[in-house]
């Protein structure tokens, strides 16, 4: 995805997130390691953007995590603000509404619903959908139990764990892809393969 943007003559900074930060992420603590380096990283594109504005993309949770980075109020002791640099914000299966979100996520969607800064941010959220005889074997057998978990139905459309409806943020440009994965152990099309980001970005 990355080699795909900067093809596009786009700067690109990868936020670096190893599995010890998701596991952390069930924590305010492991939220604002990895909101404090995606401030660094925003400042230092805003200061060489012509516009002195940014894109971000978030993933899965890191899209949620990214509506709360738009903020001005203190979370965990810091205050993001990050809709002073930021123009467009997508979201890419990310689980913004569930039955059983966690703590955290629950918290961004009641504090800030739907594309809450829209007045400043334009919201972009992108939801795969795979069919019956698409994805990998891990996704049919995960998904509908995700499907329940999160929207409280084993039946629904999705890209093998997070459903359509749930990444659709509400007052957003939804986007549905058809035959994209959650990740690349979902599928083998996924957010991030580069046919998919040019259906997708929009520059």
């Amino acid at each position: 995805m990355c080699r795909w943007l900067e093809q596009q003559q786009q700067p690109v900074a990868l936020v670096p997130a190893s599995r010890v930060d998701w596991l952390c992420t069930s924590w305010r603590f492991g939220w604002r390691r990895l909101l404090d380096r995606v401030a660094q990283h925003v400042e230092q594109l805003a200061e060489r953007s012509p516009t002195e504005k940014v894109t971000l993309v978030g993933h899965s949770s890191g899209g949620v995590m990214l509506r709360l980075f738009l903020a001005e109020a203190p979370f965990a002791g810091r205050r993001y603000n990050g809709k002073r640099w930021v123009n467009r914000l997508y979201t890419l299966g990310s689980p913004h509404t569930a039955l059983r979100a966690t703590p955290l996520r629950a918290m961004v969607d009641r504090l800030y619903p739907g594309a809450f800064f829209a007045d400043a941010v334009d919201y972009i959220s992108v939801a795969g959908v795979l069919a019956d005889h698409q994805g990998s074997a891990l996704s049919r057998r995960m998904g509908p139990r995700s499907y329940q978990a999160i929207a409280g139905r084993n039946d629904l459309r999705g890209d093998g764990l997070v459903p359509v409806a749930s990444a659709k943020l509400k007052g957003s440009d939804a986007l549905e892809l058809p035959g994209v994965a959650h990740g690349g152990s979902f599928g083998e099309r996924w957010y991030g393969t580069p046919d998919v980001v040019a259906q997708w970005w929009r520059g």
